[in-house]
């Protein structure tokens, strides 16, 4: 430190005070409430800051003021850092105020600043905690004050949008120093009835000291904890609290709270009318095309009974053929024969009436051969006709131990699909039929 003359001017004394002051204080914090605060026309502003008992001098210059935040007035409770000086021309010791706020305010700022910076570096804000909000809740649980505005807000959103979501309400106070307590605890709570798909965790709008209990260390690892996810709805847009950020979603509003968790009733009735709407069109189409299907397998199919008639019918007439082409050799020999007969009447002697008999005698033997053979070639032609008959016969296919299965309408069954238990079917067998009852199905493990 240099020497010191023995004699200063006032003016050096000053300077010299003011050195020493500034070299000594660095940027300080004072706390004090304002008194005399003066604003000319150089957009400087002048003040006391006073306690109870001591008060000092300030100046804020107007390149600093203007970033103050509220409007400084006689008797407010403010914050101030500032530098430690001393104003050479009149020798007054002063504090040059670099920064100004409200008291309250500014230690409650540094204390949620604090906290959330803790929180951030534990890593209760990180994304990968979060859990997702159910897409459609069934059940939502409320934690706030029972008769505050908000819950109001949040049951009248719910009404109007989607009023099926059962709500169960969580009381706690919201504000003042017992509020995180009974916030965290009703947090707590909620867990363990494990009622609620998910939590809105929340209040109404209000200064920050209003606010605060949102802002505790308590109410942030109950949220944290919790196995239920939790939507954090604490004052206006504009607000934010640590629960915003340990929580699973943040609303800006406890009614945003309700919208975002509640499906929009009248949207969801379009929905389900453009579904319905869908089902009725792709039914009726597959209904129409599945009838369509039917009358033309119906077509096809050929009554069993229909076709054993018109085998039948072959058969007679084939038959018939038979009786007729043998009918008519047998008359046509025995007209040869009488023809004969009148030739040997007319010739007269014994040998011609030998010669004929033996002429009669061969022909009748060859008739009777010729006819016992067409006979058989048509019992043969008959045999093979009715083997191919039986063989294509669906009552021969029944004889195999098969069965036709008919509905109700006699609509041939041709899988499981179609029956349903209780309905009564006709099962035809080779020699009857039976009315049963289906008592149970068994799908093929294939199919």
């Amino acid at each position: 430190m240099p020497d010191i003359p023995t004699t200063l001017t006032v003016t050096q004394l000053n300077r010299r005070a003011r050195q020493l002051l500034e070299t000594h204080f660095p940027l300080v914090w004072v706390e004090g409430e304002i008194s005399n605060f003066s604003r000319p026309g150089s957009g400087h502003w002048y003040f006391t800051l006073k306690d109870e008992q001591a008060q000092v001098r300030c100046a804020m210059f107007a390149n600093r003021n203007t970033h103050v935040r509220f409007s400084p007035e006689h008797g407010n409770h403010v914050l101030a850092r500032c530098r430690v000086s001393l104003y050479e021309g009149r020798g007054d010791f002063q504090l040059i105020v670099e920064h100004l706020e409200e008291a309250g305010f500014g230690a409650l700022q540094r204390q949620f600043d604090a906290l959330k910076q803790r929180l951030y570096t534990e890593g209760l804000f990180n994304d990968f905690h979060k859990q997702p909000l159910p897409t459609q809740p069934q059940r939502l649980g409320i934690i706030t004050s029972p008769t505050g505005a908000a819950l109001k807000d949040i049951l009248s959103v719910l009404k109007r949008r989607f009023p099926a979501i059962a709500v169960r309400v969580y009381p706690a106070l919201v504000q003042g120093k017992a509020a995180a307590a009974q916030i965290a605890a009703a947090i707590e709570l909620a867990n363990d009835d494990n009622y609620c798909d998910v939590l809105i965790v929340g209040r109404g709008g209000g200064s920050i000291e209003d606010l605060w209990p949102f802002n505790e260390e308590i109410v942030a690892r109950a949220i944290y904890r919790s196995r239920i996810p939790i939507v954090s709805a604490v004052g206006h847009e504009i607000d934010f609290t640590i629960s915003d950020f340990v929580a699973d979603y943040r609303a800006p509003t406890p009614s945003a709270a309700a919208e975002v968790l509640s499906p929009d009733g009248n949207k969801l009735l379009d929905q389900l009318r453009g579904y319905e709407k869908l089902l009725c069109e792709t039914i009726s189409r597959r209904l129409q095309s599945t009838s369509q299907r039917l009358d033309s397998l119906t077509r096809q199919l050929r009554d069993p009974g229909e076709r054993l008639k018109q085998q039948e019918e072959q058969l007679q007439a084939l038959q018939a053929r038979l009786v007729r082409t043998t009918w008519g050799q047998h008359q046509q020999l025995d007209m040869h024969l009488q023809h004969l007969c009148a030739r040997l009447e007319q010739a007269g002697p014994g040998y011609r009436i030998d010669y004929l008999n033996d002429r009669l005698n061969l022909l009748t033997h060859r008739l009777e051969r010729a006819i016992g053979s067409l006979l058989e070639q048509k019992k043969i032609r008959w045999h093979n006709a009715l083997q191919l008959l039986n063989a294509v016969s669906p009552l021969k296919t029944l004889e195999r131990g098969y069965a036709i299965v008919t509905d109700q309408q006699h609509n041939i069954l041709r899988g499981v699909a179609t029956v349903q238990i209780g309905d009564s079917i006709t099962t035809r067998l080779a020699n009857g039929s039976l009315e049963c009852k289906v008592d149970k199905i068994f799908p093929d493990s294939q199919s």
